[in-house]
């Protein structure tokens, strides 16, 4: 059976909430520039559109990371595949991420982060799974909670396909 996707968060529902993250964000970073990670791949689409939806100074950079194991299940092992290419000592950090579920990455990455000595840490995500966290992340603006299903667009994929759907959707009718 073929896989298909079902419409969970639409286009303009997307695009309403990142502009108000945007302003959000704008507002807590008043007078002060931002350092915006993005953690790839999936991030990138979302990043782009929160940048251009903040209004304080902002310069940017980008991180891989991930667990590797069989390539269905997390190993828990998390490893740097692409680290920044600038220090982050007294910035003021925003780390811009597609989904969070487990947590795990993120904890780790947080932690990684934290050693560095920037000014400032935080959190952003589009989407957040609560119901699936097994590590304590702090998660300081949150696009949309969703339920625990397989979701795909804006960035985030099911076998490298539909990143590049304009909206939030879940896939349906895929063989476990």
């Amino acid at each position: 059976m073929s896989e298909t996707i079902r419409e969970l968060i639409s286009e303009e529902e997307v695009d309403k909430r990142i502009r108000e993250l945007g302003e959000e964000i704008s507002r807590d970073y008043a007078g002060k520039q931002i350092h915006l990670i993005c953690v790839l791949k999936g991030g990138v689409f979302f990043m782009c559109e929160l940048a251009k939806r903040i209004t304080v100074p902002v310069s940017m950079d980008f991180m891989c990371v991930g667990s590797y194991g069989d390539g269905t299940k997390s190993s828990g092992v998390v490893r740097i595949a692409k680290d920044l290419d600038e220090a982050i000592e007294g910035k003021e950090v925003l780390i811009v991420e597609d989904i969070i579920d487990s947590g795990n990455t993120l904890y780790y990455l947080m932690d990684v982060l934290q050693k560095r000595k920037p000014a400032s840490l935080r959190l952003c995500t589009l989407l957040d799974k609560p119901e699936r966290r097994v590590k304590d992340v702090k998660v300081d603006y949150t696009g949309f909670e969703i339920p625990d299903e397989f979701i795909v667009g804006y960035g985030l994929d099911y076998a490298q396909k539909y990143r590049n759907l304009p909206y939030i959707g879940v896939v349906e009718g895929v063989e476990e």
